[in-house]
């Protein structure tokens, strides 16, 4: 008993040292990023959730969040143009994977090892953009005030129905990046030449094409497009608020990684690695997950029904050269 007590104390002392630089480090980087006055993030990350992950970490920090929100392309857009222009605004940016390694590819990034990163699955850590803090997963959701639970879709193949045609939303594919990779992953799903044909009946329902996978959602929460092919989490998101939502239960469903990278150029460098550190932290993953999301944490899942029944299934990675030739695929198929 002793011994063990020993060996339990000497843990306990070993456990303090090892803590002491962590907590250093992040008073250091905290009074730091309070004398550079706030921190800039660029992301595809609802406002919503933003605003109170940002609150939190004002509260805990002092430094103040601005986050400027649009689609994931915009994001990417934006972030590249002020990089080669020699003044990019931005310190951090909280988007998916495809768009942030073309961002990788011109060197936008800084590579910073978080001490949070420690708690991810060491899967989910890439070497260059750090912890993959979430999954974004598309999927089918409607409108139960308009389409009974009982004749709603039950699979994609479900929704060349003639009977949805006219009642379908989704991202046009040639501007917005996530769905024109969720178009060249459903192989993944039905095999290449099933998924191949299947594109091309997707196509001739003449779905309504909006700008990215928020608008789709919002549109069938209004019921004015009772079907949607967007993120399944705002099925929780807009339930919460009111809105008669539900998922098709696909099973496997696609999905991409979403990580928070620090830029290179970063005009406020200390609070953005404070900003990180945080984010990537057991209370904001938590925020997330009770606001819906799909973090990468071990039995954490967001209080949607039968989250954790859903089979992730990793999108494709395309480069440059990949989607300017799918989008240019895509615009034959659904535009003219």
């Amino acid at each position: 008993m002793v011994q063990k007590s020993k060996t339990l104390f000497g843990s306990l002392i070993f456990a303090l040292f090892l803590a002491v630089p962590v907590l250093g480090q992040e008073a250091k980087l905290v009074e730091a990023g309070k004398k550079e006055g706030k921190v800039v993030i660029y992301g595809s990350l609802e406002s919503d959730t933003t605003e109170a992950i940002g609150k939190a970490f004002q509260k805990k920090t002092g430094i103040p969040v601005e986050y400027w929100r649009a689609s994931a392309t915009k994001v990417m857009d934006r972030a590249l143009s002020e990089y080669r222009a020699g003044k990019p605004l931005f310190d951090v940016i909280l988007t998916n994977d495809a768009p942030l390694r073309i961002l990788q590819k011109e060197g936008i990034f800084a590579k910073y090892n978080s001490p949070s990163a420690q708690d991810f699955p060491k899967d989910a850590v890439d070497p260059h953009l750090g912890p993959r803090y979430r999954n974004v997963i598309v999927g089918v959701i409607y409108n139960k005030s308009v389409i009974k639970p009982a004749d709603a879709p039950k699979s994609l193949e479900d929704l060349i129905n003639p009977k949805y045609k006219g009642k379908l939303v989704m991202p046009d594919p040639v501007q917005h990046t996530t769905t024109t990779q969720w178009l060249a992953s459903l192989h993944k799903l039905m095999g290449k030449e099933k998924a191949d044909k299947y594109i091309r009946d997707l196509a001739a329902m003449k779905p309504i094409l909006v700008e990215s996978l928020l608008p789709a959602a919002e549109r069938v929460t209004t019921g004015e497009t009772p079907v949607a092919i967007t993120y399944v989490k705002y099925a929780f998101i807009f339930g919460k608020k009111g809105a008669p939502l539900d998922h098709v239960r696909l099973g496997k469903m696609l999905g991409d990684g979403h990580y928070a990278p620090l830029s290179n150029k970063a005009p406020h460098p200390n609070a953005a690695k404070a900003f990180i550190d945080y984010f990537l932290d057991d209370e904001s993953m938590n925020i997330l997950a009770k606001m819906g999301e799909f973090v990468n944490r071990k039995g954490v899942y967001p209080p949607l029904p039968d989250a954790d029944k859903i089979q992730f299934v990793e999108m494709e990675d395309l480069d440059k050269k990949g989607f300017a030739e799918k989008k240019k695929e895509y615009t034959k198929i659904f535009l003219q």
